[in-house]
């Protein structure tokens, strides 16, 4: 999201910066453990996350509304971070007498994202929408939750995940791999 903030929106976003740290308090837990971030990379992070709830709140109570969005931020960067460690997992973390069974199954989980975004590359953009939604949901979100995040009906991210999902299922790579 790229967009400049009104007067309105900057004040509120000045008024909410304590939101921040408690969704840090209440959420990131072992913090410095089993992160690369600080407490202040995560607060910046959250930051934009209040940023785009001033930007797009609707109404309502902003503090309930803009929680969700800083946590979603902080989220999707600790996941992506998770993603990006894993696949650092070298051959060398391979035992000679075989492979630990979480590695085993931490490497098909690379073979399966990597055949999913592969299969995407090519996909119509309702298919990319509907996998976002449907990654969102196994992450708890509703589908109206979805759609708030999104700014779009509920009932057009049922249809874009309907879509995604037809097109997984018609992906034989993938079927291979679940078979």
């Amino acid at each position: 999201m790229n967009c400049e903030l009104t007067l309105a929106q900057q004040r509120v976003v000045e008024d909410n910066l304590g939101l921040v740290g408690k969704v840090i308090r209440d959420k990131v837990h072992g913090l410095g453990l089993s992160t690369i971030y600080s407490y202040d990379d995560l607060f910046q992070i959250g930051c934009i996350g209040l940023c785009k709830a001033a930007a797009t709140d609707k109404g309502g109570t902003f503090s309930t509304y803009a929680y969700r969005i800083i946590w979603n931020e902080i989220c999707d960067v600790l996941i992506r971070s998770t993603r990006i460690g894993s696949h650092e997992v070298s051959l060398e973390m391979v035992s000679s007498s075989g492979t630990e069974p979480s590695l085993e199954l931490s490497l098909e989980k690379l073979e399966l994202e990597d055949l999913l975004s592969s299969a995407v590359k090519d996909a119509p953009l309702a298919v990319r929408k509907g996998l976002l939604a449907l990654s969102l949901t196994a992450q708890g979100h509703k589908s109206h939750e979805i759609g708030q995040m999104l700014q779009v009906q509920s009932g057009t991210v049922r249809t874009w995940m309907s879509k995604a999902r037809r097109f997984l299922r018609e992906q034989p790579e993938l079927e291979e791999l679940a078979g």
